[in-house]
């Protein structure tokens, strides 16, 4: 299993959604009000706005956070200035990592990442050195107990979908980043909640880690979501389920 779906299935069973429900949105909101503030309040003018808010509705924000998040980046109501900044470097194996990041403070944020990697064997690298190994995709996950494989496959690649794949508890949908929203109403026509929906970057290639490494990689990425300044960690390894610490 790639990176990309490893690290979705792990975060979703160590996630305690009432505990990090919090930080969620908290992440969420910063993406809309930068999203607004960059292209206007009208989700059907701005699919950037219009991402990030499907994001949010899937997540189960209440539109009156939504609402004022649009508010905030439009200057309608008064808001923090965020800086989007994009991280690169290895973790322990060789593991490619990109980290995206919406902050206020550069510098505060720069150390962080630094020493967040450092710690569990990685480092900090230049920019450029591991973007070039990710694309960037439509993501959406899809509960298994809501609709057949065979059904789901049907309905989302009438949609465009590029690729369906069965994960432990469910599906990933990969699509061009263009196409989410379409492929996400489709699925929204035939009543199929989605457990999330967003753009995200995929890598072109894994690195095969386990043991130590796999434990230290799973490490590092937690560290790293667990920073309130990091919107997504992106990562290309490839472990066995049976080095996930349940």
């Amino acid at each position: 299993m790639s990176g990309h779906s490893k690290w979705s299935t792990i975060k979703r069973k160590k996630e305690k959604a009432d505990a990090e429900r919090g930080k969620i949105f908290t992440k969420l909101i910063r993406e809309i009000i930068t999203a607004a503030r960059q292209g206007g309040g009208d989700e059907n003018m701005n699919p950037r706005l219009r991402t990030a808010v499907m994001t949010a509705k899937a997540a189960n924000m209440p539109q009156a956070n939504i609402e004022r998040a649009i508010k905030k980046g439009t200057g309608e109501l008064p808001g923090v200035v965020y800086e989007e900044k994009i991280y690169e470097g290895y973790g322990p194996g060789g593991v490619a990592i990109l980290i995206e990041t919406l902050t206020d403070n550069t510098n505060r944020t720069t150390s962080e990442i630094r020493h967040i990697l450092t710690k569990y064997q990685g480092n900090l690298g230049e920019s450029g050195c591991v973007a070039w190994m990710f694309e960037k995709k439509g993501s959406i996950s899809v509960d298994r107990k809501v609709c057949s494989e065979d059904r789901l496959m049907e309905i989302v690649l009438e949609a465009d979908a590029e690729d369906m794949a069965a994960v432990d508890d469910g599906y990933d949908i990969v699509c061009a980043p263009e196409n989410l929203n379409q492929v996400k109403e489709a699925l929204d026509l035939n009543q199929i909640p989605a457990i999330s929906a967003e753009i995200t970057m995929i890598p072109k290639t894994s690195v095969k880690v386990e043991g130590k490494e796999a434990e230290q990689i799973l490490k590092l990425m937690e560290a790293l979501e667990d920073s309130d300044d990091v919107q997504r960690v992106h990562a290309n390894f490839d472990i066995e389920d049976s080095e996930v610490d349940e």
